[in-house]
């Protein structure tokens, strides 16, 4: 008998546990992206992810399809990379019975359930747009012919934040897609010799797989009929029209400090967010808490800054830092 809503909800804490038990066996540290990971898969959002290089980042979002046994696809964006090296091509074909030829449609990487997009900003905008459509309607188009994405559909794309030669920014529409922009740092000095030590001895454990795409998507649809009171909306959507400094009630220092801010995906995406965190914490239902805890990484890379910002030293994280504080 299929569980219902509630039952859903009920034993996702134990489900987090587990997740986090078996990516444990893999990865050591980083608690919280692992958490703000879960996050995304259960709401449905994909991530940008940024780091220097190896931090795990691959090896953490291959990990993770793995408890999950979901498919997984890595495509490596390069400067010569083609829309149809994403998304499939037709080929032309020959039916050995009669021997007449017609075009064949062979699917690219984009068709799995967890797509790893590597160092996306090294590929030209063109090609980058070939993941708009999936991201957001889940579906792909070719030719005349439109193809359906077989849910759950995840994009985990990276980027690293030191080398800026020969790469491509993300357009703004692009940016827009991903529910999250999480910062990967170094690990802790006791964690770092864990890695060591672990790596460098030759005994890889073997993961268990927790959940599949079924049982996720049922999750998510659990995710998104849990209610949200008032005062939790009505901050949530403060928040994100605070970023702009167009708002009427906008901050001086928005003002001076963003050029743009945040558009309505900003405002469904803190609370979408908000019911996942509050699920995965044993809680039917979101509270400011839980909004203002993913608010970094909902609006950083929505929010535009100023030349004046930027001449301060200042990022976009310090400027929602301030307006969290502000706003109370």
């Amino acid at each position: 008998m299929k569980e219902n809503n509630v039952e859903i909800l009920d034993r996702l804490a134990e489900v987090k546990s587990s997740i986090i038990g078996e990516i444990s066996k893999v990865i050591v540290g980083q608690n919280q992206v692992i958490e703000e990971f879960l996050i995304a898969l259960l709401s449905g959002g994909h991530c940008l992810l940024e780091g220097v290089p190896g931090l795990a980042k691959t090896l953490l979002v291959s990990t993770m399809a793995q408890v999950l046994h979901m498919r997984f696809s890595r495509i490596q964006f390069t400067p010569d990379l083609m829309p149809s090296d994403i998304t499939g091509t037709d080929i032309l074909a020959e039916n050995k019975a009669d021997g007449k030829r017609y075009f064949e449609y062979i699917k690219g990487p984009i068709f799995a359930n967890i797509i790893l997009a590597d160092e996306i900003n090294r590929t030209p905008p063109k090609t980058q747009s070939a993941l708009l459509q999936a991201m957001q309607e889940y579906k792909v188009s070719a030719g005349n012919k439109t193809f359906e994405l077989e849910l759950p559909f995840l994009v985990f794309a990276t980027q690293n934040p030191i080398e800026q030669e020969g790469t491509y920014p993300l357009p703004e529409a692009q940016l827009d897609r991903f529910m999250f922009n999480i910062f990967i740092d170094y690990p802790s000095y006791q964690e770092e010799k864990d890695i060591v030590e672990r790596t460098t001895m030759g005994h890889l454990q073997q993961v268990n797989s927790i959940l599949t795409g079924e049982q996720i998507c049922d999750i998510q649809k659990a995710v998104r009929a849990i209610p949200v009171s008032d005062h939790v909306l009505d901050y949530a959507v403060k928040l994100a029209r605070s970023t702009r400094p167009g708002y009427t009630e906008a901050y001086d220092f928005i003002k001076k400090w963003v050029n743009w801010g945040a558009g309505p995906r900003a405002s469904q995406y803190l609370i979408l967010a908000a019911k996942t965190k509050a699920a995965l914490n044993g809680r039917l239902s979101p509270a400011v808490e839980d909004v203002r805890s993913i608010a970094e990484i909902v609006l950083q890379h929505r929010v535009l800054i100023s030349f004046a910002a930027e001449a301060e030293g200042l990022k976009s994280k310090n400027v929602i830092q301030r307006l969290l504080k502000e706003i109370g």
